[in-house]
């Protein structure tokens, strides 16, 4: 329901800041009936498929035992939607309708953390992402809980321009627009499993120590460890050496200071552990294409003058 929710909220927004109906939704179903979400809630009025007719994108919305949700005739249907060449997208675990049908195949895509793992082993062929959302020629994949609404102010953007975009933000009272260069946080225990706990410990110390980042040493002796152990754990399980991991934690909060908080980049250079400003932007520019100022400028449009209404529908 939440990913469902701020997938539509933000048209309708759109369409109240443009005063036009710029934008056209239905919720469908494959026989038309509301079908209940885990809450219990379920919307009306709800639309068969095949009474559907000619969509800009088609958005499969999936929850909790999704696997069990997705019958046959379900991925039939979206088979013969592709086949239509249908754009289609998903919400949340709804990439699992679109992998199953074998939709997703060689195209890049983004599922619900939780389902990260279990995707990438049943289907091998999908370019998985721990991005909070994907687009890929016609394919609209995203995370779930909010995501939904960050894809929907990228589509609307793409379409409407920034100032719209930016007043759906405000209206929602969301801090800042995320793009699909924004991770969602999967939490290392998805990533490798419960019975991993030294491997987790090590990242929990590092996680409690950013601002002063603890030697290799320094962690081995507070964990029981030797170098050599914590070494072939980040290689066998993150793929990484424990240095380059704990480097990105660091760049992490570091960007979530930089975009959530007014802190002066130097402050933030400080508070994450980097020795000077130059050094905070190489690693910076080096992770996430862009240097820090660059970063937050870019992040805090300026708005002027009034929303020109646009021209058009999009159904």
């Amino acid at each position: 329901m939440i990913a469902l929710s701020n997938a539509v909220e933000p048209l309708r927004m759109a369409n109240i800041i443009t005063s036009e109906a710029v934008y056209d939704w239905a919720i469908v179903s494959l026989d038309g009936q509301p079908t209940p979400a885990s809450n219990g809630l379920q919307l009306s009025p709800t639309v068969s498929l095949d009474r559907l007719g000619p969509v800009d994108i088609l958005f499969v919305c999936g929850g909790v035992d999704v696997q069990e949700a997705v019958s046959p005739r379900i991925v039939a249907a979206l088979r013969r939607l592709a086949e239509r060449r249908v754009p289609l997208g998903a919400l949340c675990t709804g990439g699992y309708a679109l992998a199953k049908a074998g939709l997703l195949d060689k195209y890049r895509a983004t599922i619900h953390w939780e389902n990260l793992s279990a995707l990438r082993e049943e289907f091998p062929r999908i370019r998985l992402s721990d991005q909070l959302f994907t687009i890929d020629h016609d394919r609209f994949t995203c995370s779930g809980g909010v995501a939904p609404l960050d894809l929907m102010l990228h589509l609307v953007e793409s379409k409407l321009g920034a100032q719209v975009s930016q007043l759906i933000s405000e209206q929602f009272i969301v801090e800042r627009v995320r793009n699909d260069r924004d991770r969602q946080y999967v939490p290392l225990r998805a990533q490798i499993g419960v019975s991993h706990e030294s491997l987790i410990k090590v990242a929990q110390l590092m996680e409690e120590n950013i601002e002063r980042p603890l030697s290799l040493d320094e962690i081995a002796s507070a964990t029981g460890l030797s170098r050599r152990q914590i070494e072939r754990l980040f290689k066998r399980h993150l793929n990484c050496v424990p240095k380059r991991y704990y480097l990105q934690l660091r760049l992490r909060r570091a960007r979530e200071l930089l975009l959530q908080t007014s802190m002066p980049i130097i402050d933030i250079t400080t508070a994450c552990g980097f020795q000077s400003p130059p050094h905070f932007s190489r690693c910076y520019r080096a992770q996430f294409g862009c240097p820090p100022s660059s970063e937050r400028l870019a992040r805090q449009p300026k708005l002027a003058g009034q929303v020109q209404p646009p021209v058009g529908q999009l159904p």
